[in-house]
């Protein structure tokens, strides 16, 4: 997500010294809970009294509304806490009310926003401004069916956000990859790409089949930072690309992403419409979704462990529609999550919240009613749980789970995210003559202001 969530913000607005208007009570609430001096039965009383939590979230899903709506709302109804789901049409619009909030001197117990449905560079702003609750999510009851272990490498994206750390302040919620779908009755599965070179070869024989979502999009802005890391000039694939830019450098960053770029603005030509003398981006899933249902393009990449199996169900995707992997090595994997804001209204309810949605049942029906992979560890569970998953999956057409974990990347660091949209769009979309050194720098110095 985030990169998985629409309306991605590098706000401009930074945290001032006013001082904060917090409930004290909430405070020492708090105070005790991250110190682990409250109990989970104080936790629970508390949230009672509370009453309410008003969780922020992309609200462009119906099954995702509907799952809240009906599920969801009487799952917390039993913990005695009523859910209020505000649906916004960008993260950036909770994370801005909480920063100009804050900014008003809104401390914990006077803002608006319990919870956020986040990842990336919102999480990487509300850490910046230090906007966040604080180390909640391996406090929790249901904390257990999370990998927490700092050495264990299954614990990555648990641990890190788009290169961030999260120091568990944000709950994971729910996982997805970049997958690639084609349609076997117009195309033969030994003929399709599995790397970049691939695809190239693929659409030389085939032009105009083939394009991806246009970036700012989350989901272009993932087919670039794949391209990139298949293109690294090192041959370390996605591993540079996890530090910040503060650490990396603007010239650093830009001769390991010239390559990749390279590679895109060659492979131009090559797209859809492009015969035309334009090639055709398609600016959201949706779109592309109906150009690969009508045939016009041969290859559909997004983010959707399950996409093949809920797209042949909803009739999104043609019959024939298989999963297959691309590009190897670089299907990038991501969680996103829940974060309490530093100001939450009512952080009890909030716990509660989160704990309720790490749930082996609530991750269940979640999985099944939206197709949405769960965000809890299938480790770290018992197989009697595994199975109520496994149960509620919508299921892999085409592919295996070994296939996908066998091909896993992980994201770009979120420092990275915009200024790797910027050269995409001013070196591909702008056809800008300025060299990629240039325009990264810009693009850096643009970015800081």
């Amino acid at each position: 997500m985030k990169r998985f969530l629409t309306g991605l913000t590098v706000t401009a607005s930074l945290m001032c010294n006013t001082a904060l208007a917090e409930d004290a009570d909430a405070v020492a609430f708090r105070d005790a809970f991250l110190a682990g001096t409250a109990t989970w039965e104080d936790v629970e009383a508390r949230a009672k009294e509370e009453g309410t939590v008003n969780l922020y979230y992309w609200g462009g899903s119906d099954p995702i509304n509907i799952w809240i709506d009906q599920i969801a709302t009487a799952g917390l109804a039993e913990s005695g806490v009523k859910l209020n789901p505000v649906r916004i049409t960008g993260t950036k619009d909770a994370i801005d009310l909480v920063l100009a909030e804050m900014n008003s001197g809104k401390g914990l117990g006077e803002g608006s926003v319990d919870a956020i449905w986040v990842n990336g560079e919102n999480f990487a702003t509300l850490k910046r401004q230090n906007a966040l609750f604080g180390s909640f999510a391996d406090k929790t009851p249901n904390s257990a069916n999370i990998e927490w272990n700092v050495e264990d490498p299954r614990a990555l994206l648990n641990l890190r956000d788009f290169g961030v750390e999260t120091n568990n302040a944000e709950m994971p919620w729910s996982g997805e990859q970049y997958v690639c779908a084609t349609n076997t009755k117009r195309v033969d599965r030994a003929d399709l790409p599995s790397t970049f070179a691939g695809l190239r070869t693929y659409l030389e024989a085939n032009p105009g089949k083939f394009t991806y979502v246009k970036p700012p999009h989350y989901v272009g802005n993932t087919f670039v930072q794949s391209a990139i890391y298949a293109h690294n000039p090192d041959g370390t694939g996605a591993a540079p690309f996890q530090a910040s830019i503060d650490k990396m450098g603007a010239e650093e960053l830009a001769r390991l992403i010239t390559p990749g770029l390279e590679y895109l603005k060659n492979l131009e030509p090559l797209l859809l419409g492009a015969g035309s003398g334009n090639a055709r981006y398609p600016e959201d899933n949706g779109a592309l979704d109906g150009l690969f249902l009508n045939g016009e393009v041969d290859i559909a990449c997004k983010f959707g462990l399950y996409a093949v199996a809920t797209g042949l169900n909803n009739g999104t995707y043609p019959e024939g529609a298989e999963a297959f992997v691309f590009p190897e090595g670089n299907m990038i994997k991501n969680k996103n999550y829940l974060a309490i804001p530093a100001n939450a209204p009512n952080p009890a309810a909030t716990l509660v919240l989160t704990n309720y949605m790490s749930s082996v049942e609530a991750q269940a029906s979640k999985l099944k009613y939206t197709g949405m992979p769960p965000g809890i560890d299938p480790w770290k569970l018992t197989e009697e749980e595994v199975q109520a998953l496994t149960d509620a999956s919508p299921g892999l057409i085409g592919v295996t789970q070994a296939d996908l974990d066998a091909n896993t990347a992980p994201d770009t660091n979120a420092t990275l995210v915009d200024v790797i949209e910027a050269a995409w769009l001013e070196y591909i979309e702008r056809d800008s003559t300025d060299s990629l050194e240039m325009i990264v720098a810009n693009a850096v110095k643009n970015l800081g202001k």
